[in-house]
């Protein structure tokens, strides 16, 4: 018989160094599955990759142009992603079965819209404006050519309710790299950061405006 849910806030880590994306993928999964289990804490995990292509589910092979980087098949939904220095990757373990702050239970694309809702209250932190677009997940910045760029990605996974994989947040990572790959399949726009946005912000500053986001979306 399973323990009832957690009923403490999400716990909060932030990883030194580089995590292997194999080992995380490994330890979303265990984390996973102790809170289906019951009592295990939801967690948010902010962690820093080498340079790294993960393919979704609805990845196309044609789209990746060139493997110079571990590819890895990661089990989320969407399509191709680079994950690497520079960027931080924020992975949600959130019980679904609860509502959190302004996203209903069970309510997948209300969660989706929480998770973008909260990229958008951080980056107006340092003062960047990121937007939705209908038909593209992730966020937005308009270019001064009329043109936009995506500034961070979302890219989610559901089991039972519970959720894992997350976001990826470019705040200073080597924009040549995405070259690689069609980043979630859309060709005609480009990649961009926070520091390509003209903003100088520490790793440790967008970890914080991440957390000071958190709770305006999420309780």
């Amino acid at each position: 018989m399973s323990a009832p849910p957690s009923t403490e806030p999400p716990e909060w880590i932030i990883s030194d160094g580089r995590t292997p994306y194999a080992e995380a993928l490994a330890a979303m999964e265990a984390h996973v599955g102790a809170i289906r289990a019951g009592g295990a804490r939801e967690r948010i995990w902010l962690v820093e990759h080498d340079p790294t292509y993960t393919a979704g589910t609805s990845a196309r092979p044609q789209d990746l142009h060139d493997a110079r980087f571990p590819v890895f098949n990661a089990g989320r939904g969407g399509q191709w992603t680079y994950h690497g220095p520079g960027q931080r990757t924020g992975y949600v373990m959130l019980d679904l079965n609860q509502a959190h702050g302004s996203v209903p239970a069970r309510d997948v694309r209300a969660y989706v819209h929480g998770l973008e809702e909260w990229l958008i209250r951080t980056l107006a932190r340092f003062n960047i404006r990121a937007e939705r677009r209908a038909g593209r997940v992730g966020l937005w910045v308009p270019d001064r050519a009329g043109g936009e760029n995506k500034i961070a990605a979302i890219g989610v996974r559901v089991t039972r309710w519970v959720t894992w994989h997350g976001v990826a947040l470019n705040v200073e990572p080597d924009l040549s790299h995405f070259g690689g790959i069609v980043p979630c399949g859309v060709a005609e726009h480009g990649v961009t950061s926070i520091a390509a946005q003209g903003v100088m912000a520490t790793m440790d500053e967008a970890d914080a405006a991440l957390r000071g986001a958190w709770g305006e979306v999420f309780g």
